[in-house]
């Protein structure tokens, strides 16, 4: 199937590409375009249908009409499958785009075959980090955050490719910056951790977390632990350094969410 970058109708940029079952959702974090997943996209593609979506205001996307949050990535997700005619799927999210999968699963359960999260604060985020959530949403503080969080995401790793997204990120305005840190300290406020909010839905799905950062045995330990109680979720740590698993390590992300859709 060709890949698409755009039409006009939804105002998204996109890519649709390969062809197989079942077909992977790829959603990318805030202030971030669909480049991110580009290179698990294609190998990915080579076994199954790709949907790689830029959210409304980045990428090639037009800009955003108005203030958004979760619920209208949610609608820009849902417009982008319906109208390349996809209907049961498996979203793959990276960083806190984990949010709209989870919504995804409350909104139209029977189309979410599995989730794969990547990359994410799935426990109980840190006092620091809430704390740079909280200067994120400030005018005044939101430069210094950000440049907070590039050095912690890129973790002294040189390769070209995250200096590429690193990039991309940084081009974004101070508007999608504050928003940004608005709506996901909201979600964690609202929802609590993501583990919870899984924990809270009807019928979970089966999830699949796969990570690099951080790095403390007590979050990988946290997250088996909920896995033993809950058998619908699992925990994979990756042997990376940076933020950014799915450049770092395109070949181990793409093995780990083939191996995982595919299994019975």
């Amino acid at each position: 199937m060709a890949i698409e970058s755009q039409t006009r109708h939804l105002g998204l940029g996109y890519d649709d590409q390969g062809s197989g079952d079942p077909p992977l959702l790829f959603l990318t974090g805030w202030c971030s375009s669909r480049a991110r997943w580009a290179e698990v996209a294609a190998l990915c593609s080579a076994q199954h249908r790709i949907l790689n979506l830029d959210w409304r205001g980045h990428g090639d996307s037009d800009p955003a009409p108005g203030d958004f949050g979760v619920d209208e990535l949610v609608d820009d997700a849902l417009r982008l499958l319906d109208a390349r005619g996809v209907d049961s799927f498996v979203p793959c999210s990276a960083s806190h785009a984990g949010w709209v999968a989870i919504e995804l699963c409350r909104r139209v359960p029977e189309r979410v075959r599995r989730v794969v999260h990547l990359d994410w604060m799935v426990a109980e985020p840190s006092a620091a980090y809430m704390s740079l959530l909280e200067q994120l949403q400030s005018s005044e503080d939101w430069p210094r955050a950000r440049a907070a969080l590039f050095e912690i995401w890129r973790a002294d790793v040189d390769l070209p490719a995250i200096d590429d997204a690193i990039t991309v990120m940084a081009a974004q305005s101070g508007e999608m910056w504050m928003r940004s840190g608005r709506v996901i300290e909201s979600s964690y406020r609202r929802h609590g951790t993501p583990l919870e909010a899984l924990a809270e839905l009807d019928s979970p799905p089966r999830v699949l977390h796969v990570y690099g950062q951080p790095h403390s045995a007590e979050y990988l330990e946290h997250q088996r632990r909920t896995a033993a109680g809950h058998p619908w979720f699992s925990v994979e740590r990756l042997d990376v350094r940076s933020h950014f698993s799915m450049i770092e390590e395109a070949d181990a992300v793409a093995g780990s969410i083939e191996r995982f859709v595919m299994a019975p």
